[in-house]
């Protein structure tokens, strides 16, 4: 079990004591995802994302790399562009899929090439459902993508954590032990699969606690802008959606602008839990869209600073 400091005691006698979110230190790291845009109208979408959250100074911006490999040119302008006109650190999502361990080394090598530092390594999804099977000649999971990551430069190399287990794992012990596997060949912090209970992070991150990972694991956050999608997108993954959530979004199909406000104080609340927890860094999935990201970020004393100096911090 977690030893729970006076610190965190102080800040849990506050948090229930004090309005909700009164006077939250905003000594949080936060990083946002974004997928690369297929329309110019979702181009126009992101980068009006951009900009709006970079003046929170995250500490990265990551693209993802579609199931296959599919988004493989259009994550690399997204990110190669991040990197040359924001203030931003931009870290690639790269995946085993579909791919030879040559193929995908000459993307991370393009990468390093365009100033890009930092890769989300991740085994990836095959291209249509089933399961995986790694290229012949390709690197067989993200444990040893990491490994291939390291040997070519010195990335920062974050990965994937998965606080109700892998669909492909056998049980949450093999599953802590490929996270533990993925981070001694060299991962410098995992991110977790979104969830949507507090308890369900602190419970994994105790079971990777005994287990000996000392790294930091960082939660996902994913603000409910959909719930059927993430009703799929739960049961994808092998993510629970407690019966609560779904009565709170009962009855909000035709109200988008009361959808988003529910969404946001779920996934506010999430986060102050977390806070209150232990918990100094979180990473948004935003959707590309910005609004509910910044409000969170906001309330939790993340505030925006000039992008100069967002480019400095």
């Amino acid at each position: 079990m977690t030893m729970i400091s006076v610190n965190q005691l102080e800040e849990a006698r506050v948090a229930l004591e004090a309005p909700l979110y009164a006077d939250v230190a905003g000594d949080l790291e936060v990083s946002f995802e974004f997928f690369p845009p297929k329309t110019e109208k979702m181009e126009e979408q992101l980068w009006e994302a951009v900009r709006t959250l970079e003046p929170l100074a995250p500490s990265f911006v990551s693209v993802t790399y579609g199931a296959g490999g599919t988004t493989r040119e259009r994550t690399h302008a997204t990110v190669a562009r991040i990197q040359r006109e924001t203030s931003l650190a931009a870290a690639a999502h790269l995946t085993c899929v579909e791919a030879t361990k040559a193929e995908i080394d000459q993307v991370a090598e393009e990468y390093w090439a365009a100033g890009v530092r930092h890769i989300v390594a991740l085994r990836g999804d095959p291209p249509t459902q089933g399961k995986f099977v790694s290229h012949p000649g390709g690197y067989e999971n993200a444990a040893a993508l990491v490994a291939g990551l390291k040997r070519l430069h010195p990335f920062e190399v974050s990965v994937a954590a998965y606080p109700e287990c892998h669909p492909d794992s056998t049980d949450i012990a093999a599953d802590i032990d490929n996270l533990r596997a993925k981070l001694d060949a060299g991962a410098t912090r995992a991110i977790t699969q979104f969830f949507h209970e507090p308890d369900t992070f602190f419970r994994y991150r105790d079971k990777a606690s005994a287990a000996g990972i000392t790294a930091e694991i960082v939660p996902g956050i994913m603000p409910v802008t959909n719930f059927a999608s993430v009703v799929r997108m739960s049961a994808m993954c092998g993510t629970d959606v407690p019966a609560w959530m779904a009565r709170l979004f009962d009855g909000l199909e035709d109200h988008p602008a009361a959808r988003q406000l529910v969404a946001a104080t779920l996934a506010a609340e999430l986060s102050r839990k977390l806070y209150a927890g232990g918990v100094k860094s979180l990473h948004f999935y935003t959707l590309n869209r910005a609004e509910l990201a910044f409000a969170i970020c906001h309330l939790l004393g993340v505030r925006a600073k000039p992008v100069s100096a967002a480019a400095a911090a």
